[in-house]
């Protein structure tokens, strides 16, 4: 088959962007060709990594970015107020026939035969989008997979709106060619309530590989970032939002007071959330932490670039890091924390609800705590730091795990249920 996926944007490391490529490898090994549309794309590359959307073409639409002035407009006045805009009918109306007519073009020109939705329906980042998306599934019939990563019911921003009946009509849809994919079961039990089928599907990634290590590209990594031989390499692999709790990773190395540990961050911040990065930078600075913020020297794949700082990709700060951070308030799942599985090291989790729901229970190890940096906690990061055949036991049967759990097979077994329900 033709499938087709389309989201507000596909590119970089973001947790929705990383589970789509993932799913087109899966699919690619089903059989099945994939096409991306969004209003951010990656770069072809030819020297495919870990993790890579295995895509046969891609319609780039600008439009369809969140970021897009005319989506950031309607976004504003759609919420923070329940009293709408004057313009804001005729505004919404516009951009999604604009959208619709890009999304036609997209199905006709690659001969689509599925159509994949990333969050589209779950968080209304373009509300245009999410409205020529269902206008066109719903006049066309073309089986689609909503894939839902979270909802905007999550976030308190979206609480207060003037767009209650179109939330309550597309948020998410309820027509017959569509299934629903949830990354947790907490998700799945909430769509239920509201008379909506779905199926599970975690964050995966291919625990039949082994993962990279050190090599003549990676190997000058530590130096290049500032970082020497004997520096205990602390790796925060997320982006920089509030809900990431880097301050707890930022405590956590200050009581630890070994002045070997270095902490770095490899993903970006947000476009709306400068002042976070600002007051860790701060907190750090007044803890005595020394905190790299490096996501210019980190992209999905490497790239040595000519006159510039050399690229590595995400995966090469696994390879060095010796522990991981993952302190997170919520996670809709938790890609950095399969990724920490997959590459076999040890890690400090906080335990977010999806993580007491869905992870903890398979048996994962790690250093858990509960909103808050511990004596105890301390004294148990030191001793595992101290203990390399403790790390090596822990991390091993973390593998095992994820192989039953978190792996492509897992995907597979569960898309061909649904194409089949198609």
């Amino acid at each position: 088959m033709h499938i087709g996926h389309i989201s507000f944007r596909l590119t970089g490391s973001d947790g929705v962007s990383l589970e789509c490529a993932k799913l087109t490898q899966v699919l690619a090994g089903m059989g099945h060709s994939s096409y991306y549309f969004a209003g951010e794309l990656d770069a072809p590359n030819p020297s495919p990594g870990l993790v890579h959307a295995q895509v046969d073409g891609t319609l780039l639409v600008p439009e369809a970015h969140f970021t897009y002035p005319e989506a950031i407009w309607l976004t504003n006045h759609a919420f923070g107020s329940t009293n709408p805009h004057p313009e804001f009918d005729w505004r919404l109306e516009a951009l999604s026939e604009l959208l619709e007519s890009r999304l036609t073009t997209f199905i006709e020109q690659f001969k689509l035969d599925v159509l994949v939705a990333q969050n589209i329906f779950a968080i209304p980042m373009n509300l245009a989008l999410s409205q020529a998306v269902y206008r066109v599934i719903e006049k066309t019939g073309i089986p689609m997979v909503a894939h839902h990563h979270d909802f905007y019911w999550e976030r308190d921003y979206y609480r207060v709106n003037s767009v209650k009946d179109l939330l309550e009509k597309i948020f998410p849809p309820q027509l017959p060619n569509v299934r629903h994919m949830v990354i947790n079961t907490m998700a799945q039990k909430k769509l239920a309530d509201l008379g909506v089928e779905s199926t599970v599907l975690p964050n995966i990634l291919d625990f039949q590989l082994e993962p990279p290590g050190i090599d003549d590209y990676n190997r000058d990594l530590r130096s290049e970032l500032g970082l020497r031989e004997d520096d205990i390499f602390f790796l925060q692999p997320t982006r920089v939002i509030p809900r990431k709790g880097i301050e707890l990773a930022i405590e956590l190395v200050q009581k630890l007071a070994d002045p070997r540990i270095k902490l770095v961050i490899t993903h970006h911040t947000e476009y709306n959330t400068m002042d976070y990065l600002e007051e860790m930078m701060a907190l750090a600075a007044r803890a005595n932490v020394p905190l790299f913020y490096l996501p210019a020297r980190f992209k999905p794949e490497r790239a040595a670039g000519e006159g510039v700082e050399k690229i590595y990709s995400l995966w090469d700060a696994y390879v060095h890091a010796d522990f991981i951070t993952y302190p997170s308030l919520y996670e809709g799942f938790g890609n950095a924390l399969i990724e920490t599985v997959f590459f076999r090291k040890p890690f400090l989790v906080n335990r977010y609800q999806v993580f007491q729901d869905d992870i903890e229970p398979t048996g994962i190890k790690a250093v858990k705590i509960n909103g808050s940096i511990s004596g105890i906690i301390v004294d148990e990061v030191k001793r595992l730091l101290d203990d390399r055949d403790r790390i090596a036991r822990m991390t091993a049967k973390n593998v095992q795990i994820a192989k039953t759990h978190f792996s492509f097979s897992t995907a597979e077994t569960r898309l061909k249920t649904i194409f089949i329900s198609l």
